[in-house]
């Protein structure tokens, strides 16, 4: 049963552009969105720093051109990720304000804060913004908030959640629970639809917000919600459209002033924020005017893009968003047509481009558009929280079965990914599994945990090692391994070995490895187009690993004085070559086929049981002779 808390607890949709809080109405029976001190339902995700005060939300995002060095926004794009990551790299060329790398590779962002220069991690500007969101709620509610639900895209990776939830300890939140954007949005939709929810129905959660993309399948009966599957991308969404549009128009300024002004952030801050404000207009619109006066040196700059240009600036990227619908039913064995709701939600889910393709893909189905998509996934996040909380009690008791995108496992043998949770598993679970040591005498046994869904282990993501002292003895000495995933999806493996008593615990937290978006595509677009390479590899190595286990037990047969005595010296001499040939062919760093071992056990095998039956016969022989 889920720990209840004491208090008010409120849903915090943490966006990469922007974020949104909401509460439980236990008058109104439903969740409230709640409105910041401008009156809007969401608060800019950005931080900026002044010669005498810090920003956040709507003040920070109005200041941004006059003062974009210190203007921080997409803190969300960075968190839980290295500095070296492809993903920031590409990034640090369109951002204005400046990162660096810190200890460990992990980035760091510098401003200068009251004549000084300040350096702030990722996690430090989330929880600015998740205090903002805390103080909303704390002036509607009139008292002290503590405990939050907190959400983050379904393709967060588990350092990336823990750097999530750090950032609401550094706020001061206490978080009850990470929950999936998406599954946060289906919860709302779920509970506006309750009364057509009787029997079964299979939703699919289309969203698309401003830096992250995620689609999730889920069935839905009564108030019973399972997630069947998971896909996205967490670089993904309207901040990438809007890169497309300013690039345009950096190049039509060159074109028709000879300036260059990609090297000037206030200028090119400008212009982002008339590209996003036109990106709107063009959801409703077929054509969109930018002006902005002085932009650089003096120059005014008038153009205007239609939606059929926006459309081709974006083309690879809206087919990107299809093709991971795709891979979404694909891992839930679904076809579309058993789909029966689309739910879109997310701001970029309003382009229309985007719209036509999902409906063009569903066969023209109807996308459901009741709940407003950028309100969607606080709304189910303060349903999780009023779940959690004991002072509620007017919220429906659903049941929440979320998923990993991952599989998660360990390197065996051979570099062998040993898959011990695999993707698409509902959380919280926990296995267990014994595996045997492979080395005679060895003190150490060291356990690789890795996610990915590549055959080969070290072509998968490193995420900690476990290294636990075991008594010495021979090889085949069982070691237990269990692998844990809490409700926020956050790992803990524990490794034991059962006769010493020697156990060994960990959390896998963002100092044990971060995998970057572009490393989780390539995971799984390479475990489909290296599928027939990677199951040749597993074959070899079953055979490689099932040729020293057989050598491994002549050995021992040889060692028994009793057996040896019995053989003839040819017998000895065949078989003692036999099992040198083998350690030469186990230890040859040169690659060969899988038939190679295969046919040299066989060999092996014909050789050690013609001598082990001429023993038999010979005690047969014995027997006779008694008689």
């Amino acid at each position: 049963m889920a720990k209840k808390y004491k208090g008010p607890a409120i849903g915090i949709d943490l966006g990469t552009t922007c974020s949104c809080v909401a509460v439980w109405n236990e008058q109104n029976n439903r969740a409230e969105i709640i409105h910041n001190e401008q009156g809007n339902k969401i608060t800019p995700s950005f931080v900026a720093f002044s010669d005498d005060q810090r920003l956040i939300g709507d003040a920070a995002k109005n200041q941004a051109a006059s003062n974009p060095a210190n203007t921080i926004f997409d803190a969300k794009r960075l968190i839980g990720r290295k500095y070296s990551d492809s993903v920031i790299q590409n990034d640090l060329q369109l951002w204005p304000f400046k990162v660096i790398a810190g200890t460990e590779d992990n980035p760091v962002i510098v401003v200068n804060f009251k004549n000084e220069e300040k350096l702030f991690v990722a996690e430090e500007i989330s929880s600015m913004i998740l205090t903002k969101m805390k103080e909303i709620a704390e002036k509607f509610l009139e008292s002290e908030v503590k405990d939050a639900v907190i959400t983050v895209p379904a393709y967060f990776n588990d350092s990336q959640r823990k750097a999530t939830k750090d950032a609401g300890v550094i706020a001061g939140l206490n978080v009850m629970r990470i929950i999936n954007e998406p599954t946060a949005a289906a919860i709302a939709y779920g509970l506006q639809k309750r009364d057509n929810c009787v029997k079964e129905r299979n939703i699919f959660i289309f969203d698309l917000g401003g830096g992250t993309f995620d689609v999730s399948l889920l069935t839905i009966k009564n108030n019973t919600f399972v997630v069947k599957a998971t896909s996205g991308d967490t670089h993904l969404g309207g901040e990438d459209f809007d890169h497309r549009m300013v690039n345009h128009f950096v190049k039509e300024f060159k074109r028709k002033h000879k300036k260059d002004i990609i090297g000037n952030s206030r200028a090119l801050r400008r212009l982002r924020t008339v590209c996003e404000r036109a990106k709107r207009t063009l959801s409703f619109d077929t054509k969109a005017s930018i002006e902005i006066d002085a932009i650089s040196e003096g120059i005014d700059f008038s153009s205007s893009i239609t939606r059929a240009k926006f459309d081709q600036l974006n083309k690879d990227l809206f087919q990107k968003c299809i093709d991971t619908v795709k891979s979404c039913l694909d891992d839930a064995k679904m076809v579309k047509d058993l789909v029966d709701d689309v739910v879109l939600v997310g701001g970029s889910s309003r382009i229309p481009k985007v719209k036509q393709l999902l409906q063009e893909f569903f066969n023209g189905k109807d996308l459901c558009m009741s709940i407003n998509p950028d309100e969607a996934v606080a709304y189910g996040a303060a349903v999780q929280a009023a779940l959690l909380s004991d002072d509620i009690k007017s919220v429906p008791n659903l049941v929440l079965r979320d998923v990993i995108p991952l599989s998660l496992g360990i390197m065996v043998k051979g570099d062998v990914m040993s898959v011990l949770i695999p993707r698409n598993s509902s959380i919280p679970i926990k296995t267990n599994h014994v595996f045997l040591t492979c080395v005679d005498d060895q003190s150490i046994v060291s356990v690789m945990v890795y996610e990915g869904e590549r055959i080969i282990a070290s072509e998968n993501n490193l995420l900690g090692l476990v290294n636990l002292s075991v008594p010495l003895a021979p090889r085949g000495l069982p070691i237990q391994v269990s692998f844990a995933i809490d409700t926020d999806g956050i790992l803990n493996v524990s490794v034991e070995e059962e006769t010493s008593g020697n156990k060994k615990d960990i959390t896998i937290t963002k100092e044990n490895g971060r995998l970057s978006t572009e490393e989780i595509e390539r995971m799984i677009q390479e475990a489909e187009s290296f599928k027939a390479q990677d199951m040749m590899f597993d074959k070899k190595v079953k055979a490689k690993n099932a040729l020293d286990d057989y050598l491994y037990n002549m050995r021992k047969v040889m060692r028994d004085d009793s057996v040896t005595s019995m053989l003839t010296s040819i017998d000895k001499m065949k078989i003692n070559s036999a099992m040198i040939k083998g350690k030469k062919l186990l230890d040859d760093k040169q690659q060969r086929e899988t038939f190679v071992f295969v046919d040299f056990q066989r060999e092996v095998e014909r050789i050690f049981e013609l001598a082990l039956n001429k023993i038999n016969k010979g005690y047969s022989d014995e027997e006779s002779d008694s008689d």
